[in-house]
């Protein structure tokens, strides 16, 4: 008998080692996963004409646009372009707004985050409102 309980302990206890792991592993993937993805990283204003907004995707349908900074940039192998700030939109009232007023100058408040989905958007900037438009 005490043969057999012992037996019975050390099972109960390796199953108790493994449930702690596989808790332990599954809040540590999912605290991962907040901060990837769902974490607000930053978040500021961005000022510029507005270039283009336009919906697109293979399997999600979502809004993306560019604002041309004033000022220049470096760019690739030395030459000077523009500054861009590359965007993507959430909320359809936002978008709406954004198409029916291509070229105007925008200043745009947006969220960043760490990471891409692809039901949100192609960028990890993300526009949540429009502060002001000229």
């Amino acid at each position: 008998m005490t043969e057999i309980n012992s037996t019975e302990r050390k099972s109960s206890g390796v199953k108790k080692v493994i449930s702690w792991l596989l808790l332990i592993i599954f809040l540590g993937l999912g605290a991962f996963i907040y901060y990837k993805y769902y974490f607000v990283f930053g978040e500021g204003v961005k000022s510029g004409y507005l270039n283009y907004a336009v919906k697109k995707g293979n399997l999600f349908k979502t809004y993306e646009g560019k604002l041309i900074q004033e000022g220049f940039g470096s760019g690739k192998a030395g030459g000077i372009t523009s500054n861009e700030f590359v965007f993507s939109v959430d909320d359809d009232s936002i978008f709406r707004q954004l198409e029916l007023n291509s070229g105007k100058f925008f200043d745009l408040h947006y969220k960043e985050y760490h990471g891409v989905l692809p039901w949100r958007g192609n960028s990890v900037y993300i526009v949540d409102r429009i502060v002001n438009m000229k």
